[in-house]
C-alpha cells in the first residue's frame, strides 16, 4: 500500500484536505476577461455530467440564470427524461411480468408441485405471471393520471384507439397551425399543448 498516495490526501489528514480545498479555489473564473478567482463551481451541461466551471461570484449567478438543462432537447426527449426521472431512471416492470423472476417461480412450481405451492393471488407464475402467458398475451398500456390528462386535451377518451388518436392529433394541427390560419399566431400556445400531449402518449407506447 502506498500511503503517500493522493487518495488519502482528504482521508488520512485535515491539513491536506484543507489545502486541496484551497487550491481549488485559486481557480481562475471561467468568464472570459475576468481576472477574479473562481471558487464557485457550475455544471457544464448535458452531456458533461460530473464536470463543472469555475466562476466568481458575479458570474456564477448569470450563468446560473441562464442555465438550461434541457436546451435544444428535442420535446418528446424531454417528457422521456421526465418520465424516467419519476423512478430515478432505473428500469421497472410491474410486478410479476419480471422474466427472473417469473422463471423462479416456475422452478418453484416444478419442484413442488401445484398443491404444494398456496398462491391464491397468483403472484408466483400461475395465473397469468408465467413466461408461456407473458408471450400470449401482450402487455396492455397502463392509463395513468397524465395519460388520461393529455388525452383529454386531444379531446379523447380512454381506451380510444390508436388510428384515432393519430388522425385527432392531425386534425388539431392543422386547425391550429399558423399556417392554416392566416398567420395568425394567437393559438401557439394551444398548439404547442397539443404537440406536447401527443409527444406524452407516444413516448409511453399509446400511440
Amino acid at each position: 500500500m502506498d500511503l503517500n498516495s493522493p487518495l488519502f490526501d482528504c482521508v488520512r489528514t485535515r491539513p491536506r484536505c484543507e489545502e486541496a480545498v484551497a487550491a481549488s479555489a485559486l481557480s481562475a473564473c471561467a468568464q472570459p476577461g475576468c481576472a477574479l478567482a473562481g471558487p464557485y463551481r457550475a455544471p457544464q451541461g448535458r452531456g458533461r455530467e460530473g464536470k463543472y466551471f469555475h466562476f466568481c461570484l458575479e458570474h456564477v449567478r448569470a450563468y446560473n440564470a441562464s442555465y438550461n438543462y434541457f436546451k435544444d432537447m428535442p420535446d418528446e426527449a424531454v417528457v422521456a427524461y421526465q418520465k424516467a426521472d419519476l423512478y430515478g431512471h432505473r428500469p421497472t416492470w410491474r410486478m410479476g411480468v419480471n422474466g427472473p423472476a417469473a422463471d423462479a417461480a416456475e422452478r418453484l412450481y416444478g419442484a413442488f408441485g401445484d398443491t404444494a405451492v398456496h398462491d391464491p393471488f397468483g403472484l408466483f407464475g400461475r395465473r397469468g405471471f408465467s413466461r408461456e402467458a407473458r408471450e400470449a398475451k401482450p402487455a396492455q398500456p397502463r392509463i395513468g393520471n397524465a395519460a388520461r390528462k393529455a388525452l383529454d386535451t386531444l379531446g379523447l377518451d380512454p381506451g380510444v384507439d390508436k388510428a384515432v388518436m393519430k388522425a385527432r392529433y392531425k386534425e388539431l394541427v392543422k386547425r391550429l397551425h399558423p399556417d392554416a390560419n392566416g398567420g395568425d399566431r394567437s393559438r401557439e400556445d394551444q398548439l404547442r399543448m397539443i404537440i406536447n400531449a401527443y409527444n406524452y402518449l407516444r413516448t409511453a407506447g399509446l400511440v
